[in-house]
């Protein structure tokens, strides 16, 4: 088996990874320490745990232990999705060149451009960033990247999820041409493969384990959850969570609950809490200190568990992670395999849960596929909604669905019971404003007296006065226009009622 010491590596970097703990180097790192000790671009496509960082870190400085980096122009340029890996990459130069005397600086978005810019004046001879943070560094003239000699790109199919490619591209165009380029992804989609090979120059290729396999070491398994009522489904789901965790007992030491969408981190974070759980959320909307200050208590054991989005899915080493719960199905295939791998790493056993409603059937079919195996089935710890829960959120639903309907039903018939007795009422005001001529001239002859109420009748609302015989006669009377009347248009002649007019007539 090889060692690291079999590598050709600087003896104080050797020395270094030996004060690490490590002896014998991964399979991705025996296979791409050799050729970049050559000087030759370098394709690394491996599972995530499996060491890559380390694959790229312990050739770099072995590389940069000569030279000196002049101000503003880094030696070596590495390139991460997000600012968490790119923290960890950090930290993994810090452990492995304490016995080499170069100079590093971190370029990540949250930390304020005077900190930065003052390191980048010195001159660095390791630059590492997230593509958005460089490029704004290198729009203010603050940055020279024709000194690269060394670029590496880690992580390439989450830069592709993220939507960075472009940005990628732009940063290999303003490297030099003669650079040596370590090129790191977990899986090779077309778009990967199509940047590789416009800019990598007869790569070594390493590929270590089929693209976006899950390690051996993690045991998997799915919870099948439908909710008895959509209104319920994210308590139920949350109640669902809380009883897997409590299955687990004194096994789950720590554990990573990742959700697909941030509001949801926020939530299912208080949630627990709210139930005495030891949890905090991550996502890319916190503050980077906040963020810094999670992950530190996470790792140091102070936070037991981390709820978070896909932002902390990718190179986050926390060896002793004992579970991952997914709350629900990742959206892609891939991100489901980097999801798990936070647990199960350097050859531990870990132990991976998915809670799948019944929209996440296709999703979960695409992982498996992925996979090539089907994920266990594992009985939800709640059980089923009853049938008789089942029946009574049915007769209920049943019920108000009758309730409404006659309501309806009843409401469409007083509007018909309305017009109907608003027709009945209204015939006898037809009739009445149509009186006999003797009574339109008695009325014409007592203009202003009011009529006499006849208690045996029933009181009738009166005809409007602008339609009524009287002002109709009045009004022909003076040469005026009946501006009411119906059927004969807005205004009528004096002319055409004059045959009415009695007076008139003897």
């Amino acid at each position: 088996m090889t060692k690291f010491s079999e590598l050709n590596l600087n003896p104080k970097v050797l020395k270094a990874v030996e004060e690490a703990g490590y002896d014998t180097p991964t399979p991705i790192q025996a296979g791409a320490i050799p050729p970049a000790l050559e000087g030759r671009d370098v394709l690394g496509i491996a599972q995530t745990g499996t060491g890559k960082t380390a694959s790229f870190t312990l050739p770099m400085i072995t590389l940069l232990a000569r030279g000196r980096a002049r101000a503003r122009m880094p030696r070596s340029l590495v390139l991460c999705p997000t600012r968490e890996l790119a923290a960890q990459v950090a930290e993994n130069f810090d452990t492995y060149a304490k016995h080499v005397k170069l100079t590093k600086a971190l370029l990540i978005g949250g930390v304020s451009f005077k900190e930065q810019d003052a390191l980048i004046d010195k001159g660095v001879d390791v630059l590492i960033a997230t593509p958005g943070r460089l490029l704004d560094h290198f729009e203010r003239g603050k940055l020279l990247l024709t000194g690269v000699q060394v670029m590496v790109v880690d992580e390439a199919d989450r830069m592709l999820d993220m939507g960075f490619i472009p940005d990628i591209e732009r940063i290999f165009s303003l490297t030099p041409f003669t650079r040596q380029t370590l090129f790191f992804s977990a899986t090779m989609a077309s778009e990967i493969e199509r940047i590789t090979n416009t800019f990598l120059s007869g790569p070594a290729r390493i590929e270590v384990a089929r693209q976006a396999s899950a390690s051996e070491t993690i045991e998997q398994g799915v919870v099948k959850f439908k909710a008895s009522r959509r209104d319920r489904e994210g308590t139920e789901k949350r109640n669902l969570l809380r009883a897997l965790i409590d299955g687990e007992g004194e096994r789950c030491t720590n554990a990573i609950v990742f959700c697909n969408r941030k509001s949801d981190v926020d939530i299912v974070a208080k949630s627990l809490k709210k139930h005495g759980y030891d949890a905090a959320p991550i996502h890319g909307d916190l503050d980077q200190s906040q963020r810094t200050r999670t992950l530190d208590g996470f790792r140091d054991g102070s936070l037991k568990f981390l709820i978070a989005s896909d932002v902390a899915a990718r190179g986050l080493d926390v060896p002793a992670v004992s579970h991952v719960f997914n709350f629900d199905v990742p959206s892609h295939a891939e991100d489901y395999v980097h999801r798990i791998g936070r647990t199960g790493r350097a050859g531990r056993d870990g132990k991976a849960l998915m809670i799948c409603a019944p929209k996440d059937e296709k999703n979960l079919d695409a992982i498996e596929r992925l996979l090539e195996k089907a994920i266990p089935r594992v009985d939800n710890p709640l059980g089923e909604p009853s049938a008789e829960a089942a029946e009574d959120d049915n007769t209920k639903a049943a019920s108000a669905k009758d309730d409404s309907s006659g309501k309806a039903r009843r409401s469409r018939g007083g509007r018909g019971r309305s017009k109907a007795s608003d027709k009945t009422t209204a015939e006898p005001q037809t009739q009445s404003a149509k009186p006999d001529a003797p009574e339109a001239q008695a009325d014409a002859q007592t203009t202003g007296s009011q009529e006499e109420k006849s208690p045996d009748k029933p009181v009738e609302k009166p005809a409007d006065k602008s339609t009524s015989p009287k002002t109709r006669n009045r009004r022909n009377d003076r040469g005026g226009r009946d501006n009411n009347v119906v059927g004969m248009g807005d205004h009528l002649p004096s002319f055409i009622a004059m045959s009415f007019d009695q007076r008139r007539a003897g």
